[in-house]
């Protein structure tokens, strides 16, 4: 099983399906609406507990295509939305034989009804909203120097001397924090749920939790890190918002937790707004100095859906890749490949 969840890491948002034309446009066009006001707790916190899927925000490239240099999200025309999403709609077709491997051979990825990325209704051309220009800031000279180390000590010894080589994704760890929720081909379910006090998120994939205090505590001291940070949250309106700081530079900002890796400067603002009785608009500020130029934001949406349950993901439990990718590479040493 987990071989096949291996081979879901190498898939990109850009690779992913999408429809969802006039949706795109209707939002493009629309007046501003009065915000959307969402139920109480029994303590008064604004209830934005449930179940959650971004499975219809498959398929959005996180960074403006280059075919749209110069324009912004609600400058595109119609006839521009609906040619990108049948390219998007035409590569998950071509791509859904090759899962895992020629026809899934390789990995044993399964059918094609197994995956979720299929008629997704995207809510927007690409993820980026800031800068303005839909990109990712560059890397600052200190981040492309860590690259290019790890570039090379890859390059001197292969992608599988040792379980180190392999990504925290790989190992079954985590796909960190922007990772554990950007769409993927499947396992995209989130449950939120609050206590006074607290708010929590759990995630399908990687079945990792995080608890996050609401009782204005400071951060724990800098000499305490882990792969998910420390985070802490607060009310501003409807809005929940969550600063997230203490991590380790082992995570990477991207699909899966793969992508770009963070440094431990890394400070992650993350704001959750209910949008309407089934929708969260999930936006995120990476503010990273040691790794890119200038903070950048990216958002997408969260969609209420009971039938999208959090179901158990037995990682470890069913980890053979790990082992199997090891023994393979030893085989091919010997064999003097």
């Amino acid at each position: 099983m987990k071989s096949f969840v291996v081979a879901m890491g190498l898939m990109s948002i850009a690779g992913a399906a999408a429809n969802g034309v006039n949706g795109v446009a209707a939002q493009k066009a629309a007046p501003a609406a009065k915000a959307y006001a969402p139920g109480k707790t029994a303590w008064g916190d604004p209830n934005l507990q449930g179940t959650y899927t971004d499975k219809d925000e498959n398929g959005i490239p996180l960074e403006r295509p280059n075919q749209f240099d110069g324009k912004r999200a609600e400058e595109l025309e119609d006839s521009e939305l609906a040619d990108i999403i049948k390219e998007r709609q035409a590569r998950a077709v071509a791509s859904a034989a090759t899962i895992g491997g020629a026809a899934g051979a390789d990995t044993g990825a399964g059918p094609v009804h197994w995956y979720e990325h299929y008629g997704a209704k995207n809510s927007r051309p690409w993820m980026v909203v800031d800068p303005p220009d839909g990109k990712i800031p560059a890397l600052t000279p200190a981040a492309q120097q860590r690259a290019a180390a790890r570039a090379a000590a890859r390059a001197s010894h292969g992608p599988a001397d040792s379980y180190d080589d392999r990504s925290l994704y790989d190992q079954c760890i985590t796909r960190g924090v922007v990772g554990s929720m950007l769409p993927v081909i499947y396992g995209n379910s989130f449950q939120i749920v609050q206590a006074p006090g607290y708010v929590a998120i759990r995630y399908e994939m990687i079945h990792e939790a995080r608890v996050i205090p609401m009782d204005g505590r400071p951060h724990v001291t800098p000499k305490v890190r882990t792969y998910m940070g420390d985070p802490r949250g607060h009310w501003e309106g409807n809005t929940l918002v969550v600063e997230t700081t203490n991590f380790t530079d082992r995570t990477a900002i991207g699909v899966n937790g793969n992508g770009t890796f963070n440094s431990e400067a890394l400070r992650l603002v993350e704001r959750f707004t209910p949008m309407s009785a089934s929708t969260v608009e999930w936006r995120v500020t990476v503010n990273d100095p040691a790794t890119w130029t200038q903070p950048w934001t990216f958002a997408l949406t969260l969609t209420k859906d009971d039938s999208q349950g959090v179901f158990e993901y037995a990682c470890h439990e069913g980890n053979y890749a790990m082992h199997n990718i090891l023994s393979a590479a030893r085989a091919e040493e010997r064999a003097g490949r």
